[in-house]
């Protein structure tokens, strides 16, 4: 007929808008899944190399190509609850702040110039958020021979300057171990205030929290491995 109409959809009614916004929003959203799920393998790569970096920076180690460096001067290594090494166990992927009683830690061994280094690493909480770092020790395991410190949030030009070469140069050889051989890390205080038995650095100043964040860190961090280091 001539006057006969074709049906369908009309392009103006609300099931049509309806229709094509879902389609368009699982077209989106597979779109973004497959680049997502494309690009994790690389992300996952840059953040394992970002780790190697941060524990090369505990041995002064910040030049040059990364995955070799790290594949040069360091081995990963694994310490049960008694201190002891753990055969043929990698703990570069080993998360040392969890809290169960048979935990396993991760330990760094490393070789410069002939000479053996260990690093441990340490993690707390500044101001506004998550702080962490690696501890470099020479071989007496008490010696800092090299430590890195980062940040998530922490405020420019107060606590944020604990990745600054000023805050961390303040720790190369000290102890963090007394006279007597204990662990108690290295005091991080208020010029003018003295640490009892125990290496001390000067806080940053008007960064008293984030300073204090760095003192409880290194106590606790470097506590968890008081039977490796006693031995």
């Amino acid at each position: 007929m001539a006057n006969e109409q074709k049906k369908g959809l009309s392009t103006n009614s609300n099931a049509y808008t309806i229709i094509y916004s879902a389609v368009l929003v699982i077209i989106v959203a597979f779109l973004l899944s497959f680049v997502a799920s494309s690009l994790k393998e690389r992300q996952e790569a840059n953040e394992r190399n970002d780790k190697r970096a941060q524990i090369l920076a505990a041995i002064n180690v910040t030049e040059g190509d990364v995955e070799a460096n790290f594949a040069k001067y360091v081995k990963p290594l694994v310490v049960n609850a008694n201190g002891d090494v753990v055969d043929g166990e990698d703990g570069f992927e080993l998360d040392f702040t969890k809290k169960a009683t048979d935990q396993k830690l991760p330990v760094y061994q490393c070789n410069v110039d002939g000479q053996v280094k260990f690093i441990v690493p340490v993690k707390g909480n500044g101001l506004w958020g998550p702080i962490w770092g690696y501890v470099g020790l020479n071989d007496d395991k008490s010696t800092v021979y090299g430590i890195y410190f980062n940040h998530e949030g922490e405020t420019p030009g107060l606590g944020a300057e604990i990745v600054t070469d000023a805050f961390r140069g303040q720790f190369l050889n000290k102890q963090i171990k007394n006279a007597n051989g204990d662990v108690v890390s290295i005091a991080v205080l208020k010029k003018g205030i003295k640490a009892d038995g125990q290496d001390q650095v000067d806080a940053i100043s008007g960064g008293t929290i984030t300073s204090s964040g760095v003192d409880a860190m290194l106590k606790t961090s470097l506590k968890k491995y008081d039977k490796f280091l006693t031995k």
